[in-house]
């Protein structure tokens, strides 16, 4: 019997996840421990093969550092970070720079610090060129950390951008800024938000594709 976290709650279904390497229920208050018992043998082999996948997420995770001479992914391309003499860190075109001497997790904090920058520059100008393209006023766009969450739209027309996105492609980046920006047109999902998105990126589904294999490779990197 695989062993599981039970949370009880005002729910009428029953899920399953997978959570920091160990398996979580999530079902209504009055719902039988049997009946649970049996729904979680019933589901073995998905949550086996989940439990593998999310473990070795964990080992790379752990493994993940950053030192001089490793390369890190802007806008889809690899550079490299260069120890330089002096106090300044930052993105010349070329290479991520800093300061020599520094430990792993200092080179980590840094390109984080210029990833952010990068983001904020580069998104500001996609998402002002994308809300011509649509017509719509745009409020302000503001870059902050969130890990699974790519961006987010207000009803007062700002939109968040996770520094994160900044590591995908062009396209990629291009399709959730136009993302993002259609809820200003249509705060939903509905099928005129997606024609919306359509409109200006037609082939978005693909570039929507490629941002899971974004996520994915990311969910190994310990980012913090």
């Amino acid at each position: 019997m695989i062993e599981y976290k039970l949370i009880r709650s005002q729910r009428k279904t029953v899920a399953i996840y997978i959570r920091d390497g160990g398996v979580e229920v999530r079902a209504p208050l009055n719902m039988p421990k049997s009946a649970l018992d049996e729904f979680v043998a019933a589901k073995e082999g998905w949550i086996t093969e989940n439990l593998a996948k999310s473990r070795e997420q964990a080992g790379r995770r752990a493994a993940f550092t950053l030192n001089y001479g490793d390369s890190v992914i802007y806008r889809g391309r690899p550079y490299p970070i260069a120890a330089q003499a002096g106090g300044r860190a930052g993105f010349d075109g070329a290479r991520f720079y800093m300061p020599p001497h520094l430990s792993a997790e200092e080179i980590k904090t840094l390109c984080v610090r210029i990833y952010r920058v990068l983001a904020k520059h580069h998104l500001s100008e996609r998402a002002h060129y994308f809300a011509d393209c649509f017509g719509v006023a745009l409020g302000a766009v503001k870059i902050n950390g969130a890990k699974t969450r790519w961006g987010s739209c207000s009803a007062r027309k700002n939109i968040n951008f996770s520094w994160r996105l900044i590591i995908a492609d062009d396209d990629v980046i291009d399709y959730v800024v136009v993302h993002e920006l259609a809820h200003i047109l249509e705060m939903n999902h509905s099928a005129r938000f997606w024609q919306n998105v359509a409109r200006v990126l037609p082939d978005y589904q693909q570039r929507k594709a490629r941002l899971k294999e974004l996520q994915h490779r990311l969910s190994g990197e310990d980012w913090q």
